[in-house]
């Protein structure tokens, strides 16, 4: 079995718990972004484009673009990629600005 950068370092998650998105419980270690928790359970894609509907998912991963927005507990609007996962917090997939229920 080849080594893992977690076994290299004798790392381990100090806890795990859970999280929904789009209805569906995730699994999230501490420390982990919202980002980082949807990647790892094979979801690469959590946002749609104003124009168009186009899938978009992380891109940079350093906050510096928009692509990997989410609505986090009702609040449209978060880049996954820079809010930490938090127990119990609902995500959900963004359609376009996240502002659907005002008519913006």
């Amino acid at each position: 079995m080849s080594p893992t950068p977690r076994t290299l370092v004798g790392g381990a998650p100090s806890a795990t718990y859970l999280l929904r998105f789009d209805g569906r419980e995730l699994t999230a270690q501490a420390g982990q972004s919202i980002a980082a928790v949807l990647w790892g359970a094979g979801i690469l894609a959590w946002r749609t484009t104003r124009q168009g509907g186009a899938p978009r998912g992380a891109f940079c991963g350093i906050g510096s673009c928009y692509d990997c927005l989410v609505t986090v507990n009702g609040r449209p609007n978060q880049r996954a990629c820079l809010v930490p996962a938090r127990p119990g917090d609902t995500v959900t997939t963004q359609e376009g600005t996240g502002h659907a229920e005002l008519g913006v």
